[in-house]
Parts: structure tokens; sequence; C-alpha cells
């Protein structure tokens, strides 16, 4: 009785040591005595004990830190570059086989192409252009990685340091370029204002009657200014009726 008890519950310990459950982001690559069985999961799957062996792939998403690199530009700029990669594995078979460990593999693939690209642009190119930059090293490591079952959804560079000489030497470009805007907008300013005095000074040329125009208007203005005297200047185009009149001599009487 002891006997079958005992052949019993060896039995039952190797049907739960044969049994795997697998999520639905996971997959068991197994291997029979050495040899590939092929890709099982998700859900339930049975292994014959001892006989077969699985390794474990997760399918998401995974984020991959790139360390702080060192860097220098075309330009000969030295400067600290870190970023991050996303990518998943798609064919958890070639995860497996082609690399030892597929993680480890694409991080030190990460850092090589990310010094690779990055010394080959300028620092204004890497400020400027970050887009640009980023797909470029996401189809360098998404081709490279590809026998490996992996693919790179995204490339992005986090920061760029650069040396304090550096920042010192942009914050006077910066500084000097809004001089020169600055500049550039005043002379704009200052030309528009004399076109429009030379256009003033046509019309008034063309038009004599614009000038009194102006002048009654400018006597308005200053009648309005709380001044205690005001001189008013008369044109003499105003006065000189009256004295053409005063220099006319009066009619002499008798024969």
């Amino acid at each position: 009785m002891s006997g079958t008890f005992g052949v019993i519950i060896f039995l039952a310990l190797l049907l739960a040591s044969s049994l795997r459950v697998l999520n639905e982001y996971e997959r068991a690559v197994v291997f029979r005595l050495g040899r590939l069985l092929g890709v099982k999961g998700p859900g339930l799957i049975i292994l014959l004990p001892v006989i077969d062996k699985m390794t474990k792939v997760s399918l998401r998403v995974f984020t991959l830190d790139v360390p702080t690199q060192d860097i220098i530009t075309r330009d000969n700029v030295s400067v600290k570059v870190n970023a991050v990669i996303y990518f998943r594995v798609v064919d958890p078979e070639r995860a497996v086989i082609q690399v030892e460990d597929y993680y480890y593999a694409t991080s030190q693939l990460s850092q090589t192409s990310l010094r690779s690209v990055l010394g080959q642009a300028e620092l204004d190119s890497l400020l400027a252009e970050r887009d640009k930059i980023n797909n470029e090293i996401q189809t360098i490591l998404d081709k490279r990685t590809d026998p490996w079952g992996i693919k790179v959804s995204n490339v992005e560079i986090k920061h760029v340091d650069l040396p304090t000489e550096m920042q010192r030497a942009m914050a006077k470009q910066a500084e000097a370029e809004r001089e020169r805007r600055a500049k550039i907008i005043n002379s704009e300013g200052e030309y528009q204002a004399a076109q429009r005095l030379a256009d003033a000074a046509e019309i008034i040329a063309t038009h004599p009657a614009a000038l009194t125009l102006r002048y009654l208007q400018t006597l308005r203005e200053m009648s309005h200014e709380k001044t205690t005297n005001t001189i008013v200047p008369l044109p003499m185009e105003l006065i000189a009726p009256f004295l053409r009149g005063a220099a006319i001599p009066p009619a002499s009487g008798g024969a």
C-alpha cells in the first residue's frame, strides 16, 4: 500500500514539474536533448522532465538606457551624450540561438553606434537636427540586430552635455546674433520712417494746401496743451495780403 502511494506521489510531482504556464507576452524556446524543438506558448505547455529544457523570452518592449558616452564631434568638440533605446524581440528562436545575451549585445551595439554616428556629425547638427540623428541611429541598430530577431523601434538622445568654455562661447554668439537682429530691425524702421517722410514731402510739394491743413492741425493740438504762454508762428503766406495792402500809398486830394 505504501509503495503504491509513493508511486502516485512520484507521478504527481513528475507531472507538476512538466507543466509550465506562460503569460500572453511570453514565449518558451524548447530544447529536447540539446536540439531545438520549437517555440511554445502562451498558456499551458508540457515539458518532458530531464529531457526538455526551455528558455523563456519576453515579447514586451525593453527600455535600454545607454550610459553617457564621451564623443568628439566632426568639428573637434568634446561632448557627453546619453540616450535611450526601445526594442523588442520579434523572433524568440533567433534571439536565443543566434546570440548569447540579446539584451547585453543590443546594449553594447547601441553604445558603439551612438559614438560612430555622433562622431561624424558637427555640433550644430547635433543640437539642431536631433530627430534626424535619432532616425539614423535607429536605422543602423535595427539593421544590425535583425539577425538576432530584435526590432529597434525608437532611439532618443536624452542629454548633450557641453564643456563650460563652449557654453560661454555659444552664449556670446547668441548675444551677438540678437544685437545684430536688433540693429537690422532698428535700421529698417528708420528707413521706413524716412521713406514715409519723403512721400509726405512729395505730396506737400504737389499740393501746397496740405501744408496749410497740417499747420492748422498743429495749432489745434497745441491748444490742448496745459501751458501758460503759447507762441504761434504765422507763415508769410497768410500775412502777405495784409502787407501788400499796407504798402499801397493813399490817394492825394485836389487838382
